[in-house]
C-alpha cells in the first residue's frame, strides 16, 4: 500500500525531494494533486510504500523538509 509522506508545493520542492529519495534507494510516486494547473504551480503527493515510509519520513525531516 502506498501512502502520502509529504505534500510538495511547487515542482521545485518536488523534483529536490525526488532527487533525494532516488540517492536513498527509496521507492517513491509523486502524484500532481491538481488537474487545469501548469506542473509548476501545480501541489505533489509523494507516496511511498508502507514499508519504508518511516525511513523515507526520517530522511525527509533530516534535509529540511
Amino acid at each position: 500500500m502506498w501512502i502520502v509522506i509529504y505534500m510538495a508545493h511547487n515542482k521545485a520542492i518536488s523534483e529536490a525531494i525526488e532527487n533525494l529519495l532516488r540517492e536513498e534507494d527509496i521507492l517513491f510516486h509523486m502524484k500532481p494533486v491538481y488537474q487545469n494547473v501548469t506542473p509548476e504551480e501545480n501541489c505533489y503527493e509523494v507516496l511511498v510504500p508502507q514499508s519504508e515510509a518511516e525511513e523515507a519520513h526520517d530522511i525527509l525531516i533530516e534535509n529540511g523538509y
